[in-house]
């Protein structure tokens, strides 16, 4: 292989770096400035200044708003597998155990929380994924999977009610709690919502 070979490898290389590293930074002032501002008040042009580039960069990237919005929140819970006996006995302390590691390693499912709050756009977003991944997990282990959606929504409730006290407003209560109590305290009830018999 010759030099002039080689050459279309490293130019490709290093603007696949660049390409990288400009939506990464795109996408990083994106959540701050969605988080801080809400959607509707965040614009193109303010999150390409924040990001030191060009707002032509960012339609380029992501074409508008709504399409930087879904990019800036995409979102894997990584959710464990809770499915087989010992799991399913304790799925409310695996899951509390996750989730605290979520929030506490993901700024950007604090960043969707706060603009879900006050934001249709991101309360739908966060909808979405909390139907498309924490469902699922309801219907490994509930006992009757016509109940799985009002259980997810029930977990739910109480997951997003800590990241909202602890991560969000940070409550001092909240923010002052041991992670061996918050584990303690909530993971009964999550079991709960997940295998108790229907009341």
């Amino acid at each position: 292989m010759n030099g002039s070979d080689a050459t279309p490898t490293v130019t490709g290389s290093r603007t696949s770096r660049r390409s990288d590293a400009t939506r990464g930074a795109i996408l990083a002032a994106a959540r701050e400035r969605f988080a801080t501002d809400g959607y509707e008040r965040a614009t193109i042009r303010a999150i390409a200044r924040d990001a030191n580039i060009d707002p032509s960069m960012v339609m380029r990237y992501y074409g508008n708003k709504e399409g930087l919005f879904a990019a800036a929140v995409a979102i894997d819970l990584r959710l464990p597998d809770v499915d087989g006996a010992d799991r399913r006995q304790n799925a409310g302390r695996t899951l509390v155990e996750h989730f605290l590691d979520m929030w506490e390693n993901d700024e950007v499912l604090t960043a969707l929380l706060r603009v879900g709050v006050t934001n249709q756009a991101g309360a739908e977003r966060m909808q979405g994924i909390l139907r498309d991944q924490l469902l699922p997990v309801a219907r490994q282990v509930c006992p009757d999977p016509e109940q799985a959606p009002a259980r997810a929504a029930l977990m739910a409730s109480q997951l997003l009610g800590l990241a909202l006290t602890r991560y969000v407003l940070r409550m001092p209560p909240a923010v002052e709690l041991a992670r061996a109590e918050i584990v303690a305290w909530l993971a009964p009830t999550i079991q709960r919502y997940l295998t108790a018999p229907s009341p």
